[in-house]
C-alpha cells in the first residue's frame, strides 16, 4: 500500500529545535537538500552541485516511479517526464510491439482497456481471509485433519481481527459524521444569533450565551478560532474549514470499511485480468495519473522537479526523466502488478526504480522475486521505503524484500541492487529519527529525510508530506544523480558510494515505537544517513566498466505532455 502520509504535530516532532527555525518557513521547503552543517540532517545536494559536480557534464537517467499515479502535466515536472520514443501517441496501436497500446509515459497496471481504473483495494490479509472464507465458512471443524484445522484456526483469527477493524472503522466514521454535523449546527446557531453583524471577536463577546447550549459552546469555540486565526471573518470560511478537516479522515475511514477490510470487494473485476496467473503481463491501460495521483506526484517531484525554473521547488537530480508506472491503489498493491511494473521499467530503460509502498504478506512472492532478479541482472537499482509503522523490519517482514525465496546450495538469497530506506526528521537531536519510521539493524540500509518534505502535488499544487515514502525518493534521487554524472558505474558501485559515505552521528536517538535511546547503528546497517556530496566524491574516484548506451532518439511525431 502507498504509505499513509504521516501527519504529525511539528511541535511534537521537533521540540525545542522548532524555535530555531519557526521564523524561517522557507527553509523547511528545501531542508532535505541542505548540508548537515546547516544544523539539519540534510543530504548536501545543493553543496554537491556547487562543488563536486560543478563544471561536469551529465547524462539523462530514467527513474521509474511505481506508485499510485503521477500528474505528468504538473508545471514543475515539465520536461521531466519520460516519453516512449517508439510509440506514436493516441493512435490506438502498439507501435513498438511491446504488448502495451499507446504507452507514452509508462503504464497503468490497475486499470482496464476501457479506461476504468482501480482506486480502492483490499489489504492482502483481507484477500487471504476471503480465500479461507470460501473454504471454511461452512465446514464442521471437528472433521478437519491437523493441517486443515491449523488453517481453519487462522481463518477464525483473521475473521475476528478484520471484522473487528472493519466495524471499528465504520463506528469511527459515524462518530466523525455526527461530530461534524453537530459542529456545523453550533456555528449555524451563532450565525443566526449574530444576524447581519460581521463575525468578529467583539460581536461574539456581546452574544447572550444563556439562550442555548449551542450558542454557549459556539461562542467559546469561535472566540478560540479567531484568537488563533484573526484573518477569518466569515462563516463560509469556518464551514469550509470544518468540512475539509473532517472530510479527509472520514473518507479514509469510509474506504476502510467499504473496501480495504471488505472481503466481498474485488477490484480485479475492474482490471479484468486472469488474476490467478502471476505470469500474465499484458493488461491495464495508459492512464498513468489515475483517480488519486497525490502520492506518486509528490514522490516524482522529490526526485526530478525542475531545478532551473523559479517556481515550486527543486528536485534532487537535474538530468532525469520520470517513468510513471501505476500499480499501487488505496489499499495493498498486488504482487503481480508490482512484478510487471518492475519488468516494464527494466525493459524500457529505467536505471533506478523507486518503490514507496509495502505490505505484510506476499502470496505471489515468487513473481516479485523473479522480477527483482530480472532487474539485478540488468543492473537496475531498486529503492524501497521501509514503512511507517514504527516497527522492526528484522522481526516483521515488510514486502517486497531483497531476500529471495531460493533453494539450492549455490543460489543467492539476497540481491545486491536494493536499498531499504528509513525516514529522518529535520532535527539534530534525539528526535532525529521520525517516530513513525520502520527500522532494522539488518534489513534497513540507511536513513534519509522524510519529514516535512515539500514537493509537487496534482493540479500544479505543492504540499508538505511525511513518510518513508518521501525518504525513499530522496535516496532514489541521489542514486540517479550519481548514475547521471558517472554512468559507467554499476548499481552495486552506486550503492557502495551511498552506503559507505553516509553521515554518522554520535548522539543517541529515540527508537521508534518505544522511545528508548539507541545509536543509529542499532536502527540501520550503516548507522548513518545519506550524504550526497560524500557519495558523489566517492563515485568520482571509482572506475566503472558498465557500457553506456546512446539515448534513443525521440521521433518528430512525439510531443511533450500537454495538459
Amino acid at each position: 500500500m502507498k504509505f499513509k502520509l504521516v501527519l504529525l504535530s511539528l511541535f511534537t516532532l521537533v521540540g525545542a529545535t522548532w524555535a530555531q527555525i519557526q521564523y524561517d518557513p522557507e527553509r523547511l521547503k528545501d531542508w532535505h537538500l541542505l548540508d548537515p552543517k546547516s544544523q539539519v540532517p540534510g543530504t548536501g545536494v545543493e553543496e554537491a552541485y556547487k562543488s563536486i559536480l560543478k563544471g561536469r557534464t551529465s547524462q539523462e537517467v530514467i527513474v521509474a516511479v511505481i506508485d499510485g499515479g503521477v500528474d505528468i502535466h504538473h508545471e514543475d515536472l515539465k520536461g521531466k517526464i519520460w516519453i516512449n520514443p517508439r510509440e506514436i501517441p493516441n493512435n490506438g496501436l502498439d507501435d513498438d510491439k511491446n504488448g502495451y497500446i499507446d504507452d507514452i509515459y509508462g503504464w497503468n497496471f490497475i486499470g482496464n482497456a476501457s479506461g476504468n481504473n482501480v482506486h480502492h483495494d483490499t489489504y492482502e490479509s483481507v484477500r487471504t481471509l476471503a480465500t479461507l472464507k470460501k473454504k471454511y465458512a461452512q465446514v464442521d471443524p471437528t472433521k478437519l485433519d491437523k493441517v486443515a484445522r491449523a488453517e481453519y484456526d487462522r481463518y477464525l483469527s483473521l475473521l475476528k481481527d478484520i471484522e473487528g477493524k472493519r466495524k471499528d472503522a465504520e463506528e469511527q466514521w459515524k462518530e466523525l459524521r455526527k461530530n461534524e454535523t453537530l459542529l456545523l449546527e453550533v456555528f449555524e446557531a451563532i450565525k443566526k444569533e449574530l444576524g447581519p453583524l460581521p463575525l468578529t471577536k467583539n460581536n461574539l463577546e456581546k452574544i447572550d450565551t444563556a439562550k442555548s447550549i449551542y450558542v454557549n459552546i459556539g461562542q467559546k469555540i469561535l472566540l478560540s478560532v479567531l484568537e488563533e486565526e484573526p484573518n477569518i471573518n466569515s462563516f463560509d470560511q469556518i464551514t469550509q474549514s470544518v468540512k475539509q478537516q473532517y472530510g479527509e479522515p472520514r473518507a479514509e475511514l469510509e474506504a476502510k470499511f467499504l473496501y480495504q477490510y471488505n472481503t466481498e470487494f474485488d477490484s480485479r473485476t475492474i482490471v479484468g485480468d486472469h488474476y490467478e496467473n502471476p505470469d500474465e503481463r499484458y493488461y491495464g491501460n495508459n492512464d498513468v495519473k489515475g483517480p488519486d495521483a497525490f502520492h506518486g506526484t509528490h514522490v516524482a517531484g522529490i526526485i526530478a522537479a525542475n531545478r532551473e525554473n523559479t517556481i515550486g521547488m527543486k528536485g534532487i537530480a537535474r538530468d532525469v526523466k520520470i517513468m510513471a508506472l501505476r500499480a499501487v491503489p488505496d489499499g495493498d498493491e498486488r504482487d503481480k502488478d508490482v512484478a510487471n511494473a518492475i519488468r516494464y521499467a527494466v525493459d524500457h530503460g529505467a536505471r533506478v526504480i523507486n518503490m514507496s509502498f509495502g505490505k505484510g504478506e506476499s502470496p505471489y512472492k515468487k513473481a516479485v522475486d523473479d522480477a527483482i532478479r530480472y532487474a539485478e541482472k540488468r543492473d537496475v537499482l531498486l529503492v524501497h521505503a521501509a514503512g511507517n509503522s514504527g516497527e522492526d523490519n528484522d522481526a516483521t517482514l515488510h514486502f517486497p524484500v531483497k531476500t529471495l525465496d531460493r533453494k539450492g546450495l549455490f543460489v543467492k538469497k539476497k540481491v545486491r541492487n536494493w536499498l531499504d530506506v528509513g525516514a529522518l526528521s529535520f532535527t539534530m537531536d534525539e528526535d532525529m529519527v521520525a517516530s513513525f519510521s520502520n527500522f532494522g539493524r539488518k534489513s534497513v540500509d540507511i536513513f534519509s529525510p522524510g519529514v516535512r518534505i515539500y514537493s509537487t502535488a496534482p493540479e500544479n499544487r505543492y504540499e508538505f508530506a511525511d513518510g518513508t515514502s518521501m525518504a525513499s525518493p530522496v535516496i532514489a534521487g541521489v542514486a540517479a544523480l550519481i548514475r547521471s554524472y558517472y554512468p559507467k558505474l554499476s548499481s552495486k558501485q552506486v550503492i557502495k558510494a551511498i552506503l559507505k559515505n553516509g553521515t554518522e552521528i554520535d548522539q543517541k536517538v529515540n527508537r521508534p515505537g518505544s522511545g528508548d535511546k539507541v545509536s543509529l547503528s542499532q536502527l540501520c546497517k550503516t548507522g548513518s544517513y545519506v550524504n550526497a556530496t560524500k557519495a558523489l566524491e566517492a563515485a568520482s574516484k571509482m572506475k566503472g566498466s558498465r557500457p553506456v548506451p546512446a539515448p534513443a532518439p525521440v521521433p518528430s511525431t512525439m510531443a511533450p505532455p500537454k495538459a
